[in-house]
Parts: structure tokens; sequence; C-alpha cells
């Protein structure tokens, strides 16, 4: 039996990364390669981050598996559904049984399956991908309804979907993702050449124990379940051992979120001499000065301490649970300790008006942080968020042609407005940083354009509100 993993991701479809120029491998896929492995079950994989949909299309037809399991997020979901729809029209193909995992898939079973897909994996894959490919070896026709974890359409054409699959208490037992599969060297001589470095990607964790509204928990849910620091360290003497490279990103949603087990691990790499550099994500409250001190220690780097607002009113309706002050000290704690301090920013939050992004604007002034990336909120299908807004959309967008990041919804102001205030915060922060050079009078001058637009589309927005309430008042005493 013929097992392909894809993920239908396409740097050169991705315009925004080229200039970022930051790919990671696949670490999903290939952890679900190793465990299928370990079982006794051959697996290829198409890492199609630097290929491109034709080639994938050829793949296909010269290997014609007999299943393909794609990983499927946001910002692969059009592309998925073009593979699917590949797939149903190849004669070649009609035995290729269809498999989607990943975070989009769980809150679109039904769309998924009406578009051609055989069976969606929800929630953590590789037990779940083991019992459903022994299936398939066993029978043509296998049992699915025995399956815990995954939807699919039975005979009749109903959806069908199983009780959900325990997590895997221990991921200890889990395999090291398995990058044999795929070109890793590419990945390292893309970033060489961009960066003048190269980076690996790790896991140490599943999971995140917290509530930010806008945070999708499809696959992992609220658990939070921790490598032992020794297998961390084992595969990274590993990756030493079998890859050039020059840096680490621990892709963990909280790295310091366990002090014990910080200590643990900064304790083993010493005990061993591995010298590792290395970048991570946290939370303001999950930082103290042992913390810090510990990952400079150990070689970390730049720490990303997310905020998403310098508003604590804005902080508190996304129920993230830090204090904006405390942000600002870690930032600053951080940087004072040879590290960078990098930060998120969050703009377009339901409710969020100037204030708030002035008070945003206060905070990056602040705290100063090295780095910092700034978006428009989005509402991620599955989300408290989504749910938040879900009656206030501004359009009904077609599923099959359009993402969550699509979607716009009724905010204090139009979407134009904030797109505006994405760049007076950005024109004004390096203003900030080069306010007594040349540059940073034209960077002035292009923040007060910015700005200037923010105010005409707030009173655009202003007009077009008493507009529509005059409209709706004279239509009112029409009818009374």
């Amino acid at each position: 039996m013929k097992i392909l993993l894809t993920h239908g991701y396409f740097l050169s479809e991705d315009s925004k990364e080229q200039q970022i120029m930051r790919p990671y491998p696949p670490l999903g896929i290939l952890y679900i390669a190793a465990y299928l492995e370990r079982h006794g079950i051959n697996t290829d994989v198409f890492d199609s981050t630097f290929s491109n949909m034709e080639e994938l299309k050829l793949h296909l037809l010269d290997h014609r598996p007999d299943i393909i399991g794609i990983y499927t997020n946001l910002m692969t979901k059009l592309n998925v559904l073009k593979i699917i729809r590949f797939i149903k029209s190849e004669p070649s193909l009609f035995h290729t049984k269809i498999i989607l995992g990943g975070p989009e898939v769980r809150n679109h079973v039904n769309n998924f399956l009406l578009h051609g897909a055989d069976i969606i994996v929800f929630g953590e894959g590789e037990e779940t991908m083991l019992e459903v490919v022994s299936a398939y070896k066993s029978s043509s026709d296998p049992e699915l309804p025995g399956i815990s974890g995954i939807a699919f359409r039975d005979v009749l054409g109903d959806v069908v979907i199983n009780g959900e699959r325990t997590l895997i208490r221990d991921v200890d037992q889990l395999p090291f993702p398995d990058r044999s599969k795929i070109n890793i060297n590419r990945y390292l001589e893309t970033w060489k050449k961009k960066h003048g470095m190269s980076v690996l990607n790790v896991s140490t964790m599943r999971g995140c124990p917290y509530s930010c509204k806008w945070c999708s928990r499809a696959v992992y849910g609220t658990s939070y379940r921790r490598r032992n620091p020794k297998l961390v360290v084992d595969e990274i003497e590993w990756l030493q051992r079998n890859y050039q490279f020059d840096m680490i990103w621990f892709v963990d949603d909280v790295f310091t979120i366990n002090h014990r087990w910080l200590r643990e691990f900064v304790d083993e790499l010493s005990r061993r001499n591995i010298k590792v550099r290395y970048e991570i994500i946290t939370r303001a409250d999950r930082l103290n000065e042992e913390a810090v001190q510990l990952l400079e220690q150990s070689g970390c780097f730049r720490v990303w301490i997310g905020a998403e607002s310098g508003s604590q009113k804005i902080i508190d309706a996304m129920d993230r649970r830090v204090k904006v002050e405390q942000v600002r000290s870690m930032i600053k704690l951080v940087q004072s300790h040879r590290m960078e301090a990098g930060t998120f920013i969050m703009l377009g939050y339901p409710g969020e008006d100037e204030n708030d992004i002035k008070e945003t604007l206060h905070h990056l002034k602040d705290s100063n942080p090295n780095q910092f990336t700034i978006t428009v909120a989005y509402p991620i299908k599955g989300t408290p968020l989504y749910t938040e807004v879900e009656n206030i959309f501004i359009d009904k967008l077609p599923w099959e042609t359009s993402t969550d990041r699509d979607i716009d919804f009724q905010r204090t102001y139009s979407r134009l407005y904030y797109d505006f205030a994405v760049k007076w915060i950005q024109y004004e922060m390096r203003f900030h940083r080069l306010r007594n050079t040349f540059r940073g009078f034209i960077i002035k001058l292009k923040s007060l354009k910015a700005r200037r637009d923010m105010i005409v589309e707030k009173r655009r927005g202003l007009v077009k509100a008493n507009y529509q309430k005059l409209h709706a008042t004279k239509q009112h005493k029409l009818r009374a």
C-alpha cells in the first residue's frame, strides 16, 4: 500500500513569505510519517514548500498513492481543495483515499467531506492515521465507525462523526519527526542565503492551557503535555550530528510555562556541554528573573512575549489574563540580559477604539522591543472570538473560495481604518528609532500621512453611519 503525506503550502505563491523568507519544515506530517514507519508502514512525503501545484500533480500521477494525507490549515485550505478536485478528476487516482487533518478541518467537517475528502482526522493525528491506514490495509471497505477521531460519509452519503480520540498522554513515546523524508538542506540554504544563518524547528510540548479568545485549539484542545527535557536534548544532539545549522526555533506556545522543566533542560544542556542558539515564544506571566537568566545561560537569543495590545481593556476582552505593565517589564528584563525581545500586536479587536490604539503605540514606544509583528484581527471558526462576532459579519463569503482570514465584521471603525492604523504604528516605531536622522524625517512624513488617512476614514465612517441611521429612521416613520 502506498501512503503519501503532504501539506499543500507553496512558498512560490506566498508573496509575504517571499519577502520574509523564513520557511520551516512541516513537523506535523514528519511526526506522522515517523509514527507510521515505526509501525512498519512505509510512508512517502511530498514536501510542497519549495515545489508547486503542477509538480505535486505529476507526483500523484506517477506514484498513484492508495492513501494521501494532507495537513490543512488556514493558509493551505484553498490549495487542499484544488488537490482534492484534481484527484477526483483523474481516473488513475479514483482509488486514492483522501484524508485531511490539521487545525482547519475540525470546524469544517461537513464542507470538506462535501467537497471530496474521504476521511477527516480531527485532533492529534499519529494514532488515528495508524488505525485508518491499518484498516485499509486489511480491507478495501473497512469498518470506519470503530475508529475514534474521524469523520466520514456512510453509504447513504450521511456524515458520520465518531467520538473523540484520547490524546497521547505520554508524548515521550513519540519518535522524533522523520526529517529524512524531506530535503532539510533546502530550508537551511534558503535561510542562510536570506538571513546569513540557518534554522531548524523543534517541538517540546503539545497544547496550551490558556484561554485567549482568538486562538484556535482545534488539534490539541486545552491540553498541556511536555516531553522529557532529556529527550529534547537528545533531539538537539541528533540534529547537530546530522545537519549544519546555526539556531533552533522552538515552536511551543509557551516555552517557559514550567520553570522546573526549564531548569532541567538547561542542566541537561550543560551536563552534555551542548551549545545551541535558540529562539522561543512565551508569556510575560511565565517569566521572572530566574527564568530569564536560565534562557540567557542556555543560548536563547530572542524571546517573543505575547501582548497583542497595549490597552488593558482589550487585553481583558481577549481573556489574555496578563497585565500590560508586566509585558513591558518583561520585555525590558529580557533585553537587560543581552537577549532580543519580540512581541505581537493585533489591531481591530471588537471594541477597540482610537484611544486603545494610541495606548498600544505608547506601549510599544515604552517597552521598545527589538522586533514586533502587527496584524488586523480576524475570527477563526471554533474560537470564542468567532462566536462573539458571527452575527455581525459584513459579508457572507463562499466557503470554497475564501478562508477565515477574509472575514470582516462590524468593528468600531472600518477595516480600512485599521489597515491605516497598522501602517501608522509601523511608521511611528521606525521614526521612534530613527528620529534624529534624515531617514527618520522621511518616515515621519509617511506616519503623518497614515494618521491623516485614519482620520479621514474615521470621519467617512461616521458620515456613513449617520446616513444609515437617518435612512432607517425615515423608513421606520414611513412604515408607521
